[in-house]
């Protein structure tokens, strides 16, 4: 019998991960009807510590949006972003120009490299009802030898993103290769770019009363599975709530048996870089001595500067789905 089970923990706010990830965090907010000019009722932000307002109350969170829910201009160096939107919307400014609005199912894929500021907001498009949000934010490192590389804005649109649908699942596969089917290309700098790094990125849905099988890696990898809603489940005899991940053997299947409820899933996986990670809040390199360098070099040019009127800068509500990206091209969805 496969023990492929290393070990379970709660899910947090982030998420724990493995090398070669950083962060995972998982927000959920069932945002009220919008006001008009994309935000709540200001009645409704009455008691919030508006600018860092990460307590759930009423079902939500503006986070550092002060009107708008989101998180104004910031910067990052070193790594790359994945943001998968599900439900909702984002919309992206940067300091190469480029912009975007994506959600439903969108997935942006952003390399920092030597440092870019972005913002994120989430835009309350509608008026009439409700503005539910899922979205999930992973940190995918750079090795050394590519943390000084030029920035770079990808989309990967809903519309051409693999989802493979079993009999009684569908996976959707962000990053990597599931049973054969290969995602879209990441940004060209990854170390998912790299198909021998096995960096793999899915989320499954895996109906209730069912078993799956997820598939083993071919290589020595990390691979943690985030079980964020659905019932119990049971992995090779271990019972497991929702809210917990479980660290993987990714030599080994493993056998998932779900419950009374369909359960959702995120998978991280890939070969660990195994170099120095020093962590400065936006800023991830290899020693204290390049976050430092990293915080001055911001504290002088602000890696390019910021060419948006506000620093929590939102697009027309009328726009549809977009991709503005710095060479000026448009792609309109």
């Amino acid at each position: 019998m496969n023990n492929s089970v290393v070990q379970t923990f709660p899910l947090g706010f982030p998420w724990q991960t493995q090398d070669p990830f950083l962060f995972c965090v998982y927000h959920l907010d069932h945002y009220p009807k919008g006001n008009g000019e994309l935000g709540p009722d200001p009645k409704l932000l009455e008691g919030r510590s508006l600018g860092n307002d990460f307590r759930i109350k009423d079902g939500w969170r503006m986070y550092h949006g002060t009107t708008i829910p989101g998180f104004p201009y910031h910067p990052h160096r070193g790594f790359e972003t994945i943001t998968i939107v599900n439900k909702g919307y984002c919309d992206h400014s940067d300091s190469l120009g480029a912009a975007g609005r994506f959600g439903e199912g969108d997935v942006q894929w952003m390399t920092a490299g030597r440092g870019v500021q972005h913002s994120e907001m989430f835009p309350l498009l509608n008026d009439d009802k409700e503005n539910p949000l899922e979205l999930f934010q992973i940190w995918l490192n750079l090795p050394k030898a590519d943390k000084f590389v030029d920035p770079h804005f990808k989309m990967l649109w809903h519309e051409d993103i693999p989802v493979i649908k079993e009999i009684n699942a569908t996976v959707k596969v962000i990053a990597g290769n599931y049973r054969g089917n290969q995602a879209n290309d990441p940004a060209p700098n990854s170390w998912a770019a790299n198909n021998e790094n096995e960096v793999a990125v899915w989320n499954i849905h895996i109906d209730s009363e069912t078993e799956f099988i997820l598939p083993k890696a071919s290589t020595e990898v990390s691979r943690t599975l985030y079980f964020y809603e659905g019932d119990e489940i049971e992995i090779e005899g271990k019972k497991i709530k929702p809210n917990f991940g479980v660290v993987l053997d990714g030599a080994q299947e493993t056998t998932i048996q779900v419950g009374q409820k369909q359960a959702h899933f995120l998978i991280l996986q890939g070969k660990p870089i195994g170099e120095p990670v020093a962590k400065y809040g936006p800023f991830v390199m290899n020693n204290d001595a390049e976050i430092q360098q990293a915080m001055d070099e911001y504290r002088t040019t602000q890696f390019g500067g910021w060419p948006w009127p506000y620093p929590d800068n939102v697009h027309e509500k009328e726009k549809g789905r977009f991709a503005k990206y710095p060479d000026g091209d448009l792609v309109e969805k």
